[in-house]
Parts: structure tokens; C-alpha cells; sequence
């Protein structure tokens, strides 16, 4: 049997409130606050966090085959980011390394690859856009890894199934510090016959129907289709999982493996989860838990899970030491005294 063996997620510690962006700008922010990756973090950093929460879950007996590392804001072009997690973990010279990075959907690819054996999926994100617009203040940074095998498994892949199509939705040129998005409705009605392809042929091959789902994530940037696939695939509504958009906002490629831990973190043994992620296409998985679980979670972290994290964050980042971060306020650097020589 195949399945998830161990799982990590990492929340930062800073947190912007929404209300200051309107506060400062005029216009933009909204209610809540998002997850803010600190001046001395970036999407390797938070993919490390995330890989040894996850490893030290698995126990010293998991070593992976291969490490799949998925992202759209790499630290490095033309350098492989997986080989720095790889290094950062002390994971044997055996253990291949690869980046599948750009598009939200490369968090799919990595999962796909490392799904395949005893491998690692890491997904990490940061996620920005241009003050006052809509992508700075839903996005979010967070980061997620999935340790996948045969053995101890606490959730098995019992179901899934793709559905691509090519269509505009959103894009960022290489160097633009954001991203720029077609008309939502448009995206929206591109997305809709995909979701019913891709739902209805997981169910089947699991052999489930709608009702049969305990918990169900749906994941993506597009907000109006990810809404309009939840009332499309017909679940129950008490099974929706909270996106946890007002917490920590929308973590892009991390997205669905943050949910996907908050959910491993309280899911009981025979539950069943469907994964529907929304990126230029879509990608179902389900899931069933296993009894299993209820060993894994004796040994856990509490302080280390999705929601302990969350309320463990800090919630008075200034905005303007936000864009400073970001790259967006180009300030004076603090002035230190020469040392002794």
C-alpha cells in the first residue's frame, strides 16, 4: 500500500493585517491578515522548515529516494534549489534532487514524482504583487512537505485523475515582480468542464460518490472558479475545508499541502480526503486515512501543527517594513560602526 508516511507545514512567524494596506494606501487590503516571510527567509529557507517537520515525523528509518522541490519563486535560475534542501537535511548522496518550478501547478508535478516511491514532495511559496492590488493582499508565504512510501502509512492514495486545457488565466513574464490575470469570469468558465472531468473520474476509479468525502480541499489563485468547483462537485458543505485565506492567505503552490496537513492533523482513521487543485488544469487525489494515524499523531509536534503555528504568529508587521521585504521600498540601510581592527 502507497500512500503519505509523514508530513510537515511551516506558517511564518509574521503576519501583515490586511487593514493597514487600506490604511496606508487609500484603497486594497480587506479583513484578516496574511503569512509574511521574513527579510532572511526565502522559498528554500521555509522548504527546509517544512522537510524537517516532516522528517522528524517519519522517523530515523525513512531515508527518500528522491527529493521533488516545487516552486514559482525559486531562490536560483540555472541552479537547482532541491540540492540546497537536500544539503540542509544531511540526505544521503543517493538521494536525487529536482526542481519543478514556475507555475502554481509545478507543486502537482513534484507530488505526481515524488508519489511514484519513497520520496519527498517539498512546496513552498511566496507570494506577492503590486501594493494595493488583490495579489498582495490574499497571497500568503508557507511552505509544506510530504514524505510518501510504503510503510507506516497514515493516508493511502485510493483515487485520482487530471484534466488540462490551455487558456489564458494568469501569467508573469520572466524579471515583472508581478503577475498579471485575464478577466476572472473568462478563467472561470475555462475552468469549469475541467473540474467536472477530473472530479467525476476520481470518484469513479475510487469507486465513491460525493457524499462519500469527509474532507474536501480546493485549492487555487482563481477565487471565482475555486468557489464555483466546490458548489460543481457537489460534496457536502459541512466537509469544505476552510482555505484558511483570513488567517494566513492564499499560499499559491503551497496551498493545498498546508490544507492538506491541517486537515492530517485532525482527520481520524477511515476518513476519506479529496484534493482538487485548480492550475491551469486540475488535479484531484483522494485519499482515505489509516489507523495508522492515530500512532503518528501520539508522537507529533502539537506545537508544531498548521493551526498551533498560526496562532503562534505575530500580527503587528508594519506595511511599510512589508514592501521594504518585498523589494517594493527601496530604503536607507542601517549605518554600523566600523569594528576594531
Amino acid at each position: 500500500m502507497a500512500g503519505i508516511v509523514a508530513y510537515g507545514a511551516y506558517v511564518p512567524y509574521w503576519r501583515l493585517q490586511r487593514g493597514t494596506i487600506g490604511a496606508a494606501l487609500g484603497t486594497g487590503g480587506g479583513k484578516g491578515s496574511r503569512a509574511v516571510a521574513s527579510y532572511d527567509e526565502d522559498t528554500t529557507s521555509m522548504a527546509v522548515e517544512a522537510s524537517r517537520i516532516a522528517l522528524r515525523n517519519a522517523g530515523a528509518n525513512y531515508t527518500p529516494w528522491s527529493l521533488w522541490f516545487a516552486t514559482t519563486e525559486p531562490a536560483y535560475l540555472d541552479k537547482t534549489n532541491a540540492n540546497i534542501i537536500h544539503a540542509a537535511l544531511s540526505l544521503p548522496g543517493s538521494t536525487s534532487a529536482f526542481d519543478t518550478i514556475g507555475s502554481v501547478r509545478s507543486g502537482v508535478a513534484a507530488a505526481m514524482g515524488a508519489g511514484s516511491g519513497t520520496a519527498m514532495a517539498v512546496l513552498s511559496d511566496i507570494r506577492t504583487g503590486l501594493p494595493g492590488g488583490a495579489d498582495e493582499s490574499s497571497g500568503g508565504d508557507a511552505a509544506a512537505a510530504i514524505c510518501f512510501g510504503t510503510e507506516g502509512v497514515i493516508a493511502e492514495v485510493i483515487g485520482g485523475a487530471g484534466s488540462t486545457a490551455e487558456f489564458t488565466d494568469r501569467w508573469r513574464a520572466p524579471g515583472d515582480k508581478a503577475s498579471k490575470q485575464w478577466e476572472e469570469r473568462f478563467g472561470e468558465y475555462a475552468y469549469a468542464p475541467l473540474v467536472d472531468n477530473a472530479f467525476g473520474d476520481a470518484l469513479k476509479a475510487a469507486n465513491l460518490a460525493p457524499g462519500d468525502i469527509n474532507h474536501a480541499i480546493f485549492s487555487g489563485l482563481h477565487s471565482r472558479a475555486v468557489k464555483a468547483s466546490v458548489k460543481a462537485c457537489g460534496v457536502n458543505p459541512e466537509s469544505v475545508v476552510d482555505d484558511l485565506s483570513a488567517s494566513i492567505g492564499n499560499s499559491g503552490t503551497a496551498q493545498w499541502g498546508v490544507l492538506l496537513a491541517d486537515v492530517l492533523d485532525r482527520a481520524e482513521p477511515g476518513e476519506v480526503i479529496a484534493v482538487v487543485i485548480l492550475a491551469d488544469g486540475v488535479n484531484v487525489w483522494l485519499l482515505r486515512v489509516t489507523d495508522a494515524i492515530k500512532a503518528y499523531r501520539a508522537k507529533q509536534d502539537a506545537s508544531l501543527t498548521v493551526r498551533a503555528q498560526i496562532e503562534a504568529g505575530r500580527n503587528d508587521l508594519s506595511y511599510n517594513q512589508f514592501l521594504t521585504w518585498r523589494g517594493f521600498l527601496h530604503r536607507e540601510p542601517p549605518r554600523r560602526p566600523e569594528p576594531d581592527r
